[in-house]
């Protein structure tokens, strides 16, 4: 049995300059523990494959193509592939969420 801990698991270099660890990472999709501080967020971006949040903590802002809301903790977002997305933390609490691709990207994610 292979148990990941996100305190064990070091923080990931990232363009968006946020709290993010690689807990799961084969071929058939990637899991990554992201967790954003009050009124950071992600750059908007697209990913070139599927893609699903959950949100464990908190309440991100979320956008998915034109179409931004508000999510509330235990919500499931989903981004299907080359669709501009970003999570903001418009909000005085931490966020904490699941990010979920599947597959595991082969080419690299676009950055607006």
């Amino acid at each position: 049995m292979n148990i990941s801990t996100v305190s064990g698991t070091p923080i990931k270099k990232n363009v968006h300059n946020v709290d993010a660890r690689m807990i799961y990472n084969k071929d058939s999709a990637q899991v990554v523990h992201m967790q954003l501080n009050p009124r950071q967020s992600l750059k908007p971006h697209i990913t070139p494959v599927d893609v699903f949040f959950f949100v464990i903590e908190g309440t991100p802002d979320v956008l998915i193509g034109e179409e931004k809301k508000r999510v509330e903790t235990n919500n499931l977002v989903e981004s299907p592939k080359n669709i501009v997305h970003c999570i903001y933390n418009n909000t005085d609490s931490i966020v904490r969420i699941l990010v979920v691709k599947a597959p595991r990207p082969t080419t690299a994610t676009k950055v607006l």
